[in-house]
């Protein structure tokens, strides 16, 4: 029996996680309290293989996933049809306020904002660069995107 149109674009469990690695903006959805999509794109970061980003303790985001943990992030690229490529991921969002794993995303998203080079997570840092870090983080979270269900098309397989 033949592959499905959906089999073909889809991608393997490496070539999404290469795919996540190699980009650095998300679409983060989150539930409103009136039942709507809240919707933004935030940088991010890859922590032990999961999206992970900063923001304020008091976004909307945060006070959207505090009361519904509900969340979609959707990472594409791509201009013409057979170039469409991404990575929709669905699960629960993570409010996180630990200091360290807080530190640790917003060095890397801090450095790409800043259009320093991008370290590694956990990588050492300049010493100046963390202090400002640390001082950036002083009112932010983490968010932490925990999938339940992944889905992946690569329009140029097909």
């Amino acid at each position: 029996m033949a592959a499905s149109k959906r089999e073909k674009i889809k991608m393997t469990p490496e070539e999404t996680a290469a795919f996540l690695a190699a980009n650095y903006k998300v679409q983060v959805a989150t539930v409103g309290k009136e039942g709507e999509p809240h919707l933004v794109t935030m940088f991010y970061a890859l922590l032990d293989g999961k999206i992970a980003f900063t923001t304020y303790k008091s976004s909307q985001k945060v006070l959207n996933l505090r009361r519904d943990p509900v969340m979609t992030c959707l990472v594409e690229d791509g201009v013409q049809y057979n170039e469409l490529r991404g990575v929709a991921l669905y699960g629960r969002g993570l409010v996180i306020e630990d200091q360290d794993e807080l530190l640790k995303v917003g060095a890397v998203v801090g450095s790409r904002m800043a259009g320093l080079p991008v370290p590694e997570i956990g990588d050492p840092i300049d010493p100046e660069f963390a202090e400002g870090v640390k001082l950036a983080m002083a009112k932010r979270v983490l968010i932490v995107m925990e999938p339940d269900r992944v889905v992946s098309w690569d329009h140029g397989k097909a």
